[in-house]
């Protein structure tokens, strides 16, 4: 591990090169947000199914979780600046591909190649920041990241909704991903010019047969939840997903022997069995899949259900990340304080806004009022701000600081897997009740009420089953302490937490 520099010794230009870092993730975070708006209008001007929607969204995070680990290490090998500059500009390239796609099919491939880009970019900008400040300024820099991703949630809607309405060049929803580029190519510019060069390890190996196996175990699982009541659920759909839980088996046993024998490995041994450690994964991962697909089908519901603009869907839904940066700069103030209690008590947040938000939308009649949707999504993302930092932090207290930054990265990895479950499942929710409910010859505005009611329940379980979950998760170790009872590190990165 590379020695944290000293005050004497920093890198002189390193406050320049971090606003260069946050601007690449800004963008990528803004990108991901961005979407949601955007997808009925391509769903009505590309005649694309509910399915293809789906995967224009869960596409990305699916490629930026697959690629998080192996990408970070080939930074390790190769060095990170060259790392960072190819992601960065391989996203600007994909954005520009995105842009001009002519089918659904060509937008949902130019999405998984632009999420890869992503992971390629993002765990450079982590570990840059980590290696340009001492440790002294080193808190400052990081929570200039939170600051940075609660900045991006509340941009993203806007930003895609001002786009969109516009209409630029008449080019309709094509802006939101041509706008990366000039971005894009003041970051490479400038990161060339200011980014510090990092030590390249060419020794370090990566674990190809980890991520083939890991990467084919998330599409088994995810494709049919996507596809299958676009298909009808052939018997097919449930072989893959019984065929994916095999293939986790076949992970875990790949990296044992891996691990036996000496080889690299894309997720240690140490951290699959270690129990701790997979719980609060497991809870990342169902944290995350009930928000991220809440939004693509809200914007669904205002837009093609009742008629919002792009850009009134977008305010409309302002309240939530509001509400998320306003609770997430309250609770970075408590550092390590009540990480259960805050953890339950932003779980059980979300459970009410949803409950809430279910119970005015079941009320709603053939118009939305958006201020009625003000207080269940600002008291929604207060609970999403409140839980994010004492959950990630109580998982990677569990780690061992040998393996600080491969739980890091998992922890990503899992986050972003989340997401892109959510996505599948809420969205196969809600787009197969309103079949049902146009099947059944149900008018089109209770049809989408219907429809939204079915996804939120699932939304309110997901945040429930955490908040149980907090039940049995051990606390944090106290200060100067590390899991096992190990000595205490440095403090890895948290994960990326803008997510919507």
């Amino acid at each position: 591990m590379t020695p944290p520099p000293s005050a004497a010794d920093a890198y002189p230009r390193r406050w320049f090169a971090l606003g260069i870092l946050l601007l690449a993730g800004f963008m990528n975070l803004v990108d991901v947000s961005i979407v949601n708006v955007a997808l009925p209008r391509m769903q009505a001007g590309m005649g694309a199914t509910s399915a293809q929607i789906e995967w224009v969204a869960a596409a990305y995070v699916l490629a930026f979780a697959l690629g998080l680990l192996p990408f970070g290490r080939l930074g390790d090998r190769i060095g990170r600046k060259p790392m960072f500059i190819a992601g960065v500009a391989g996203f600007t390239l994909f954005s520009l591909l995105c842009g001009v796609a002519p089918t659904m099919n060509t937008l949902i491939a130019a999405r998984v190649l632009q999420g890869f880009a992503g992971a390629a970019m993002m765990p450079q900008v982590l570990a840059l920041a980590q290696v340009m400040f001492p440790p002294k300024e080193r808190a400052l820099a990081f929570s200039l990241f939170g600051l940075s991703a609660g900045l991006a949630s509340v941009a993203g809607p806007l930003t895609g909704g001002l786009l969109i309405e516009g209409d630029l060049f008449g080019l309709d929803w094509r802006p939101i991903f041509l706008v990366n580029i000039p971005i894009g190519l003041f970051t490479i510019a400038a990161a060339m010019a200011a980014v510090p060069a990092t030590k390249p390890h060419p020794d370090m190996k990566n674990d190809w047969g980890g991520m083939a196996i890991a990467g084919l175990s998330v599409f088994l699982l995810v494709f049919p939840l996507i596809e299958g009541h676009t298909l009808g659920w052939p018997g097919w759909t449930f072989a893959m997903i019984a065929a994916s839980l095999l293939g986790f088996v076949a992970f875990f046993l790949h990296e044992r022997r891996q691990a036996r024998r000496g080889a690299s490995e894309l997720l240690p041994v140490a951290l699959l069995t270690n129990g701790s450690f997979l719980l609060g994964s497991t809870m990342t991962i169902v944290f995350f899949s009930g928000v991220s697909g809440f939004f693509l089908v809200l914007a669904v519901f205002l837009q093609s259900g009742f008629g919002f603009s792009p850009l009134e869907s977008g305010l409309t839904t302002t309240p939530f990340p509001v509400g998320v940066l306003i609770a997430s700069i309250a609770s970075g103030r408590l550092g390590t304080r009540w990480p259960r209690r805050r953890i339950a008590v932003g779980a059980l947040s979300l459970v009410v806004g949803m409950a809430v938000l279910r119970f005015v939308v079941s009320g709603t009649g053939d118009a939305v009022d958006h201020w009625d949707l003000v207080a269940p999504l600002a008291l929604c993302g207060f609970g999403l701000g409140v839980g994010i930092s004492p959950m990630f932090q109580t998982v990677l207290s569990t780690v061992p600081p040998r393996d600080a930054g491969s739980g890091s990265g998992a922890l990503q990895s899992f986050q972003q897997i989340g997401s892109a479950v959510g996505i599948a499942i809420t969205g196969q929710i809600f787009f197969s009740t309103l079949s049902g409910q146009f099947a059944a010859g149900s008018m089109p505005h209770p049809a989408f009420i219907n429809s939204l009611e079915a996804a939120l329940l699932y939304e309110m379980l997901a945040f429930l089953v955490v908040a149980g979950l907090v039940l049995v998760m051990k606390a944090l170790p106290a200060p100067g302490k590390a899991a096992h009872g190990a000595p205490a590190g440095p403090r890895a990165a948290e994960p990326v937490t803008a997510d919507i």
